[in-house]
């Protein structure tokens, strides 16, 4: 698939959609709830607001967004008379019902399914995200989705599955459903959207009942393009009320959770089968980094999909490096300290990076952060035998750069959007081989290079046949062959890491020649123990890994140097920014683009908005500050910076 860079412009036809399709002085426009403000509604102001829907309708009958957002704006005002009934007289009730009666006939069935303008989607990219090309299969899942198609995507960690249901909130109107395994990083979620300027919230049990009736009344008025929302959410009162909401999308995050031929079943999502029907047919798009053929066949089931457009993205990952090493062999604990003293060479050879180090159990998971912090290590254990608040503050610590290092089980690491974690270390072996490619995906999220070591043994082997199973002997049977799978691969020295986790996964690929110990020979631990930043070698040396597209350019990489003084300024910058917004570094700006403006110097605004990366609203928030550091101009040290309202 190749892009057409999209070139800015002052006006043009396609902006309408991505800005949406009303004038910015309307109350449909500006999505204003009235009844949330506790303000008077008078009988003028909810007609003048009527005769604005009408119009908006019957101008734009056939466009999916308009028609969208005035079913959402219909149902602000059926909340509003619900409140104030006497301020809707005979001939604005009536006009309502009239505009009721046209959205039904247009969505009823045979009707045609207008087609977005050629370009519409590349348009929001650029203006919404500040990005020129869409990654390998966006784009066609995005078009599946604007074409009214359910659609299964299955995409490697790092590929932007995201974008393909935030791209579609924006141009469908309406309200985008996003089911998420994960109450704990909602949040996250959210204030990422917000950031590049769309309207989202999340609904859980996190929430205060004032918090939750003002986003119920956000919800119902149309004042969201995105609510997150988790499947045991649904099953409760979330589900009702997003029964009132008229939903243009239903997006199925980590949805090979719905299979227990899966890795990660989870009994919650079986509860979604009948999520297309409940919530009025609604297009379906389920998302996930793995699924073999039997998974994917199981998710179309589960979720009712209807003839679904299919995407599967290549699952080879050049920008990291895998590494195996057998517990007691010579590679692994040729240093004093085994498979520990390994780990903290590993760890000490990258200070101030971000990685996770996996375990398989709690214990192990303590022990080995405690040992790391003696050694001044700054780590923190997560499982999910701590407490909530516990593993919430530690995510944060982590998000947040005030911890390096997390050590943990399985339970810490999906929806984890941070992306500059720089090395994923297996202590144990992971479960199956679709487990770890969904743990060492968590790395090099950014197209940075990146690191990934395992540790591996036949103890691991039994120590999961150990493990008390739900499930059939059918499902039991299975993981008990996946988990000597996994042990196979590992085992495998002569062939190439990329090319046997590629394989199982259903693609064929050529030898990877750069990027796994295999292919180069390299030996990380040995290097680890060197001086001068010399790579030890296990057996011959080859050519150096590539770069995936989205990484900076050369001499971007050539900046990578994080001692360099202009990169660590704009590091720190950034820092500052996102500790007075409450959010994590990495929503700001990615490393990778601090490396292209620490490579590009970049001089003005436009510059700036050229750069991979860089929308209009992020510039609008964070471009004078950052400009004035590549300026030579550094903001005061004891002058707040002030570049929008605190998220948290």
């Amino acid at each position: 698939m190749t892009a057409v860079p999209i070139e800015p412009r002052a006006t043009n036809a396609l902006s309408r959609w991505v800005r949406g399709p009303y004038p910015g002085d309307t109350a449909i426009g500006n999505i204003a709830p009235i009844a949330d403000d506790n303000q008077d509604v008078t009988a003028q102001a909810i007609a003048r607001e009527v005769e604005t829907l009408r119009a908006a309708l019957d101008g734009g009958r056939d466009d999916p967004r308009v028609r969208a957002t005035c079913a959402s704006t219909l149902e602000r005002l059926r909340a509003q008379w619900r409140l104030t009934p006497e301020a809707f007289d005979l001939q604005t009730t009536a006009a309502l019902k009239e505009i009721a009666r046209a959205l039904k006939a247009n969505d009823g069935p045979g009707a045609p399914r207008p087609a977005f303008p050629p370009g519409a989607a590349r348009e929001a990219l650029k203006a919404i995200f500040g990005y020129d090309q869409f990654r390998p299969g966006q784009e066609e899942i995005i078009s599946a989705v604007l074409a009214g198609r359910d659609c299964i995507g299955v995409m490697p960690t790092g590929a932007g599955k995201s974008l393909t249901y935030q791209i579609p909130a924006r141009l469908l109107g309406g309200t985008t459903l996003v089911v998420s395994p994960l109450i704990a990083l909602m949040k996250d979620q959210v204030d990422a959207m917000r950031e590049v300027g769309l309207r989202a919230t999340y609904l859980n049990s996190s929430l205060t009942p004032e918090e939750r009736r003002e986003r119920l009344q956000g919800l119902w008025s149309g004042a969201y393009e995105l609510i997150y929302a988790a499947p045991e959410g649904l099953e409760a009162s979330v589900g009702s009320a997003l029964a009132r909401t008229r939903l243009s999308l239903i997006a199925v995050d980590e949805a090979h959770c719905i299979s227990q031929w899966g890795h990660d079943f989870r009994p919650a999502y079986r509860n979604l089968a009948g999520i297309k029907r409940r919530f009025g047919g609604a297009p379906v798009l389920a998302l996930t980094a793995t699924a073999t053929r039997e998974v994917m066949n199981d998710i179309v089931s589960q979720l009712a999909m209807s003839a679904p457009a299919e995407y599967r993205g290549s699952f080879f990952r050049r920008n990291l490096t895998l590494a195996a090493y057998k517990k007691g062999d010579g590679d692994a604990s040729r240093a004093a300290g085994g498979v520990r003293g390994g780990i903290l060479r590993f760890i000490r050879a990258r200070p101030g990076k971000s990685g996770i180090v996996y375990c398989l159990s709690r214990k192990s998971a303590e022990g080995t952060a405690a040992f790391l912090r003696d050694e001044g290590i700054h780590a923190a254990a997560y499982h999910a035998g701590m407490p909530a608040e516990e593993r919430s503050r530690t995510q944060d610590a982590f998000r947040r750069d005030d911890v390096d290092v997390i050590v943990a089980t399985v339970a810490f690491g999906m929806g984890i959007d941070k992306p500059d974690i720089r090395y994923v270390i297996h202590r144990d072996m992971p479960r199956s081989i679709e487990s770890y490619y969904q743990e060492v995906g968590r790395a090099g999220r950014d197209g940075l290079p990146s690191e990934c070591v395992l540790f591996y043994s036949w103890a691991d082997v039994i120590s999961y046949d150990r493990f008390e199973s739900e499930g059939s002997d059918d499902v039991q049977e299975r993981q008990r062959d996946q988990v000597r799978e996994m042990f196979r691969m590992a085992d495998n020295g002569t062939r190439c890491r990329h090319q046997a986790v590629t394989s199982y996964l259903g693609e064929s690929i050529a030898p990877c020649r750069g990027s796994c110990d295999v292919c180069t020979g390299a030996d990380v631990l040995a290097a680890c123990a060197e001086t001068g930043g010399r790579r030890a070698r296990r057996q011959r040396p080859q050519q150096p890994a590539a770069f995936e597209r989205d990484a900076p350019s050369a001499a971007a990489r050539g900046a990578m140097d994080e001692e360099g003084e202009l990169f660590a300024r704009l590091r720190e910058l950034r820092r500052r920014l996102a500790t007075e917004r409450g959010i994590p570094a990495y929503m700001v700006f990615s490393d990778a683009v601090l490396l292209t403006m620490a490579a590009t110097r970049p001089r003005t605004a436009t510059a700036v908005l050229a750069i991979s990366g860089v929308g209009p609203k992020k510039l609008s928030q964070y471009g004078d500050a950052f400009l004035a550091v590549l300026r030579g101009e550094p903001a005061s040290a004891e002058a707040p910076l002030d570049y929008g309202e605190p998220l948290a």
